[in-house]
């Protein structure tokens, strides 16, 4: 059961991380959102509100002192963490040539390093029973020109997954991963053969990548299960296409 519980999502302005807001909120969860996008983590803030607490944290979670001042903020506004989403990541596709490696060092922060970094700081005001679920990507397991930082950064999600699922063991805090595959989030126009390329005959939504964290999250659902990624992704790689 979520009523009462309380989550920290980053990245939870937008995307994904929204409809992870949004369902974890209609399920009765405090939510904080921890975001780098100022009015569009206000308005959702203010949106979710009408089903439950819901704040809004301006933060780079790349940054030490500011991930302390978040867990700080949320210990003291809700007494304790009892589940923690580490959503926010974006990429970089420049060729490899063209990439700085200021741009490679940036991703890896934000997408990798945080993740670690924001459940070490977390780690005193979560209870036992809580839960971590850090959001890969099927880009982990298969690739694209030009995806390296973005592709790494994810790979280690999987790797970060596992280990905290033991260090965390002792506190009986559960961590797991969720890798989505093609979530459309952006309004894009799918196509027929877009459908195609998902055994499912459909592209993702944000709901389905919400669906499965509030599974993860909740221990009377999935509390036999820690250190996995759960790949949700209709399929799509799994299946072989032929140019």
């Amino acid at each position: 059961m979520l009523n009462g519980k309380t989550a920290l999502i980053t990245g939870g302005a937008g995307g994904i991380g929204r409809f992870i807001a949004e369902k974890f909120t209609r399920s009765g969860v405090s939510v904080l959102i921890a975001d780098i996008n100022v009015k569009a983590g206000v308005k959702a803030a203010s949106d979710l509100s009408r089903h439950k607490e819901a704040l809004f944290f301006k933060c780079d979670i790349s940054k030490e002192t500011q991930v302390k001042k978040l867990i700080s903020f949320a210990a003291a506004r809700f007494g304790k963490i009892d589940i923690i989403v580490n959503n926010a990541g974006f990429g970089d596709w420049r060729s490899m040539e063209k990439r700085p490696m200021k741009a490679w060092d940036r991703v890896i922060a934000v997408n990798l390093t945080a993740q670690y970094m924001l459940v070490k700081h977390a780690l005193p005001k979560m209870k036992e029973g809580g839960a971590v679920i850090n959001i890969s990507s099927t880009r982990a397991l298969m690739s694209e020109p030009g995806s390296e930082p973005y592709a790494a950064s994810k790979a280690g999600i999987l790797g970060l997954t596992h280990a905290l699922a033991a260090s965390l063991a002792p506190k009986r805090i559960r961590v797991n991963a969720i890798s989505p595959g093609w979530i459309n989030v952006s309004g894009y126009k799918e196509t027929k053969r877009d459908r195609e390329q998902h055994f499912v005959k459909r592209v993702g939504r944000g709901e389905d990548i919400a669906e499965a964290c509030a599974f993860f999250a909740d221990e009377e659902k999935s509390g036999f299960i820690t250190g996995q990624n759960l790949v949700v992704d209709g399929g799509m790689t799994k299946k072989m296409i032929y140019l």
